[in-house]
């Protein structure tokens, strides 16, 4: 069984794009990833890249920088995806409706620090960081519920 944190170093963009479509088939309503790291680290493209995994037919997923959510549907399941940087309260988290959608929907919420005590106890935590190497980024996964070192366990070797 998987021990965490989890460190992963992602090669490439393509790299990234692998884990996403990886980790998307373990993944359902009421599962939230929060992505961390500066600009650029590559949490947008790593949510790009889960998103279009999970949507039957492909579609334009923009960053949701401005929206500050983007909702889509799959057969099974919505996924949220939201950009938390502009918000400076975590009250602003219930006005979006995220406290319901954790419970609902597959959430991906980058800026998760913006969440304050809001932030489920039982998400996936995904921290970019930029490596010196272009195009290379270093991956730390870890979580609080033991059930995610079962469910990462042999999807995280698809990548490596």
């Amino acid at each position: 069984m998987l021990q965490r944190p989890v460190q992963i170093t992602l090669t490439s963009p393509d790299a990234t794009a692998r884990l996403a479509a990886a980790l998307a088939p373990i993944l359902g309503p009421g599962d939230t990833l929060l992505l961390s790291g500066g600009i650029g680290a590559g949490k947008t493209h790593f949510a790009r890249a889960l998103i279009q995994s999970l949507l039957p037919e492909p579609e334009d997923v923009p960053s949701p920088t401005f929206t500050l959510v983007q909702v889509y549907d799959t057969p099974d399941f919505e996924i949220w995806h939201s950009d938390l940087y502009r918000l400076s309260h975590a009250n602003e988290v219930v006005e979006l409706g995220l406290p319901d959608a954790f419970e609902t929907a597959l959430c991906l919420v980058e800026w998760p620090d913006r969440l304050g005590d809001l932030a489920p106890r039982s998400a996936l935590s995904l921290d970019f960081a930029l490596d010196p190497v272009e195009g290379v980024r270093q991956l730390a996964l870890d979580w609080s519920t033991p059930a995610w070192a079962a469910r990462l366990d042999g999807v995280l070797d698809a990548v490596a």
